[in-house]
């Protein structure tokens, strides 16, 4: 937890287990941010008070100016992503899929930046093309 509170940028790295960041992450987001809860180092309650009805659910993070970005590898296919043709997921894209991760972030106040995926990892690997756009990517949204 202590490395969230000081970190300027947060990057979560993962490969894509069944449509989800491995189970292990789970249990990584219930310690680190519940002892942030706790602590009240990430965020102070959920951002409702008795005393100010206008404030909204999920605005209680103390993380405001503060960055997080996902980087996952998929075995999907880009085209399958933002395609409404897409027989899986409908015109959905890897944002949406990782809504329940980014959503812990903005509750504590971070900004969720555009994510990163590398695609058909397992069929059409291009590790020296993802490199490059890994590092065009960070460039553009995180520098």
């Amino acid at each position: 937890m202590g490395k969230h509170a000081v970190a300027d940028l947060v990057i979560l790295q993962t490969p894509v287990n069944w449509f989800g960041a491995p189970w292990i992450y789970k249990k990584y987001v219930d310690e680190v941010f519940n002892m942030g809860l706790t602590t009240k180092a990430l965020l102070e309650g959920d951002g409702r008070t008795r005393q100010d009805a206008s404030k909204q659910y999920g605005t209680g993070g103390k993380m405001q100016g503060r960055k997080f970005m996902i980087s996952a590898t998929w075995n999907a296919p880009r085209e399958t992503f933002d395609n409404p043709n897409s027989f899986l997921f409908a015109g959905k894209g890897a944002a949406d899929l990782f809504l329940h991760i980014s959503s812990n972030y903005k509750f504590c106040g971070y900004d969720v930046l555009p994510s990163f995926g590398i695609f058909d990892i397992y069929k059409d690997p291009d590790v020296p093309g993802a490199l490059e756009n890994y590092k065009r990517h960070l460039e553009k949204h995180c520098l």
